[in-house]
C-alpha cells in the first residue's frame, strides 16, 4: 500500500444524483485545497453506489471522468446505508486513515479541516451534531431518545455522533477484522475502545432530494444498533422473572390468608398458587436460556476481549 493515497472519503449513496454534483463540487474544494497547502498527501473518494434506482450511476459516471480521484464501487442492490459504508470500508486504501460521511450535505465539507486537525492524538473521531435545528421536530426527538436510549444500556455512543467520523487505519484494520455481518458502526467504533477526539458542527440541510430515513428506518436501525451491541433486551426475561417471583410470593400470602380466613371459593387458592408459580417459573427459564443466548451472541460476534496500545517490551514501545 506505499502508493496508496493518505486518505480516503467514504460515501455511501443511493438515490442522490440531485445532490451528487454540488456534494462533489464541494468536497472536491476542500480535499484540493488540503492537498495544495501540504496537510493533506494525496486522497481518494470511494463513493458506494448502493443500488441507486435513479440516475445516480449515470452522474458519478460523469464525475468520475472530471474527477481523477473518485472512485465508485456500485453493489448489486440496495444492501442498506451501514452495509455500503461496510463496503467501502472494505475497499478503501487510505494509508493514514478513512473518513466516512454522507452525500446529502448534512454533514458539510467543510468540516474536514477541523476533523484532520483533531487526528494527531486520536485514532477516532467522531464530528457531533451541535445544531440539528435544520432537522424536525420529530426526528430531533427520536434521535435524543435513542442517544439516551444507548447510555443507558452502558454502549459509550458520544451523543449526537452519526457515521461522519475519521478513523485510522489501525482502527478500520480492527472493525475489518470483525465477523459481524450486520454491523452497526456507530455503536460498533465506540466499543472498540480507542483513544476519540470530537468535533462540534452545525448539521446542514439537505442539499437536493429526499431523506433515505424516515422513521420505520430510524427504528430499524435503532432495533440493529442496540440488539447487535448488547444483550440487555435478552435479559428483560430474568428481570421479568425475578419481578414476577416477588408478586408470586405476595400472591400466595394473599391467597393463603384468604384461606385460612375461609373467604374463598373452593379450589380458588390452589389454582392462584399454580398458575402463577407456573409462570413464573417460565420466565425463570426464558431469562435463564436469554443469559446463555446472550454469551452465545457475543462469542459470535467475534470482537477482541481486549485491545494492548503499547507494550514498552516490544522494538520501539509503540503499538504493536
Amino acid at each position: 500500500m506505499s502508493d496508496a493515497p493518505a486518505l480516503s472519503v467514504v460515501v455511501p449513496a443511493y438515490d442522490e444524483a440531485e445532490v451528487l454534483p454540488d456534494f462533489a463540487a464541494r468536497l472536491r474544494a476542500v480535499l484540493d485545497a488540503l492537498a495544495g497547502d501540504g496537510r493533506l498527501d494525496g486522497y481518494e473518494v470511494l463513493v458506494v453506489d448502493d443500488g441507486s434506482r435513479d440516475a445516480t450511476p449515470v452522474v458519478l459516471a460523469r464525475l468520475r471522468r472530471e474527477w481523477p480521484q473518485l472512485r465508485v464501487v456500485r453493489l448489486r442492490a440496495n444492501a442498506g446505508h451501514q452495509a455500503a459504508l461496510s463496503a467501502g470500508l472494505r475497499r478503501a486504501r487510505g494509508r493514514l486513515g478513512v473518513l466516512t460521511m454522507d452525500a446529502d450535505l448534512q454533514d458539510p465539507p467543510e468540516v474536514l479541516p477541523d476533523v484532520l486537525a483533531a487526528t494527531a492524538d486520536a485514532d477516532v473521531v467522531y464530528a457531533v451534531r451541535g445544531d440539528r435545528s435544520v432537522d424536525s421536530a420529530l426526528k430531533r426527538t427520536t434521535a435524543s431518545a435513542f442517544y439516551r436510549l444507548v447510555r443507558r444500556l452502558g454502549l459509550g455512543a458520544p451523543a449526537q455522533a452519526g457515521d461522519f467520523r475519521w478513523m485510522s487505519r489501525a482502527a478500520v484494520d480492527v472493525v475489518l477484522g470483525l465477523p459481524e455481518q450486520h454491523r452497526v458502526l456507530r455503536l460498533v467504533v465506540p466499543a472498540l475502545g480507542f483513544d476519540a477526539a470530537t468535533v462540534r458542527y452545525v448539521r446542514g440541510a439537505r442539499g437536493a432530494g429526499r431523506t433515505k430515513y424516515p422513521v420505520h428506518r430510524m427504528l430499524r436501525l435503532s432495533l440493529d444498533a442496540i440488539t447487535g451491541s448488547s444483550t440487555a433486551p435478552l435479559r428483560l426475561a430474568s428481570l421479568f422473572g425475578l419481578g414476577g417471583g416477588a408478586l408470586t410470593f405476595l400472591l400466595l400470602l394473599y391467597a393463603l390468608v384468604s384461606f385460612l380466613f375461609d373467604s374463598t371459593v373452593p379450589g380458588w387458592t390452589s389454582t392462584v398458587a399454580i398458575v402463577a408459580g407456573v409462570g413464573t417459573l417460565q420466565l425463570l427459564c426464558l431469562g435463564i436460556l436469554g443469559e446463555y443466548v446472550g454469551r452465545l451472541y457475543v462469542q459470535a460476534q467475534g470482537r477482541p476481549a481486549y485491545l494492548v496500545a503499547s507494550d514498552t517490551g516490544e522494538e520501539g514501545g509503540g503499538p504493536p
